[in-house]
């Protein structure tokens, strides 16, 4: 090891922000070693703030977990090791690598390049290279990878790489290819969505089984913060992490209005989906809005990230006020409160003027309990032109 790179050891770390626990001498962390009890390797240089990368090692539970981080506390690689049931070797479980463009591309950020590799214990590995970064499509393919590059010996605790993990790929991954590389297919972004809003919103559209009407206005929505908040109101997590950063402004919020013929139920009228109307320009591609922690990699084929419910209720409103949003709502609804007037009915559920709070939030029903996701309409130049939830669980792709 360099003479500028030295450890720490620490009882535990949260790569999210880079903090550990009680700070551990090295008999300690030997020692919790050897009872394969959790504890972290901290690897640092001189003059540097931010660590070059972190192992945490938790020998009972069979997991190694790696990081690499850039002068800016980026994660540029980090990888999960699995413990084979012998104890003897670690599988390379899973290695993420981010390829950041410039100094200003933040880690979570939704176009940074980026390939990921999961591997079997069977030795199939899935190589997913993301030149555009969950937003753009990938690159996917499936390949064997050979024993030798499967399996690392487990360790000693003296016995560790002088880093817990580079900032590059193994050389089975191979070099990002193009789409016409033999073996390799193209997949579709996940963040995309393939509805059509704009159809549930305009009168005449033709939806099978749908007469679609004219759009019901549903109050206006103050956003001081210019950041969006879309989550339920009345479920005890409070705030879902599901937010929009838009222009701070008023916004109109409109109900799409059907009238639905089935063979059973005869002929009745629903809402649909409720938006948020941000700008006036058509929206060229919507696309997932994703929470804390939320990575299309890890979302299963035909799912979606979104806000959970057990109230059958979401709401927009603004996020840094929305806890005292969702106070004013809880005394608004009881009768004959000094708020209950802020409170009013609409086709979609209610809307609550939030007064000197400067900001306000409409509540919508939606189709049931569970996760709905949050769909932003973007213009053909990036921007938020709307934001838009699907609150019925009618075929609107037909």
């Amino acid at each position: 090891m360099s003479d500028t790179v030295y450890v720490t050891y620490e009882e535990s770390w949260h790569a999210g922000s880079r903090t550990g626990g009680r700070g551990l001498s090295p008999d300690e962390a030997r020692a919790r070693d050897a009872e394969g009890l959790p504890y972290a390797v901290v690897y640092r240089a001189l003059g540097r703030e931010v660590p070059l990368g972190v192992r945490s090692v938790a020998w009972r539970a069979g997991i190694v977990d790696t990081w690499a981080f850039d002068e800016q506390g980026r994660r540029t690689a980090e990888a999960e090791l699995r413990m084979r049931d012998d104890e003897r070797r670690l599988l390379l479980r899973r290695l993420l690598v981010r390829r950041y463009p410039d100094a200003g591309t933040a880690q979570d950020a939704v176009d940074c390049p980026r390939t990921a590799v999961e591997v079997s214990a069977d030795g199939t590995a899935r190589i997913s290279h993301q030149p555009g970064g969950m937003r753009g499509d990938s690159l996917e393919a499936e390949v064997e990878v050979a024993d030798g590059d499967l399996w690392v010996v487990r360790p000693g605790f003296d016995d560790w790489p002088a880093l817990p993990v580079a900032d590059a790929l193994p050389e089975w991954v191979g070099a990002l290819p193009d789409a016409e590389t033999p073996g390799w297919r193209r997949v579709p972004s996940r963040l995309r969505g393939p509805a059509d809003f704009d159809r549930v919103f305009r009168a005449g559209a033709e939806i099978p089984g749908l007469k679609v009407l004219d759009p019901v206005p549903c109050g206006t929505v103050r956003v001081p913060s210019g950041v969006l908040a879309v989550a339920c109101p009345d479920t005890g997590e409070g705030l879902s992490g599901i937010t929009v950063e838009l222009p701070p402004g008023a916004y109109p919020v409109e109900a799409a209005w059907v009238e639905v013929g089935e063979e059973h139920w005869g002929t009745y009228v629903d809402v649909v989906a409720v938006r948020l109307l941000i700008g006036d320009g058509p929206v060229a591609a919507w696309e997932m809005a994703l929470g804390p922690g939320d990575d299309t990699l890890r979302l299963p084929a035909g799912a979606a990230f979104g806000f959970g419910t057990d109230a059958a209720a979401g709401a927009f409103g603004d996020a840094e006020l929305w806890e005292e949003l969702r106070d004013l709502l809880e005394r608004a609804r009881r009768q004959g409160s000094p708020e209950h007037d802020r409170l009013s009915n609409s086709v979609v559920g209610m809307h609550l003027d939030g007064g000197s709070l400067g900001a306000d939030l409409a509540v919508f029903c939606t189709g049931g309990d569970g996760v709905y996701p949050v769909w932003v309409g973007r213009s053909a130049s990036g921007e938020v032109v709307q934001v838009a939830v699907r609150t019925a669980l009618l075929d609107l792709e037909g």
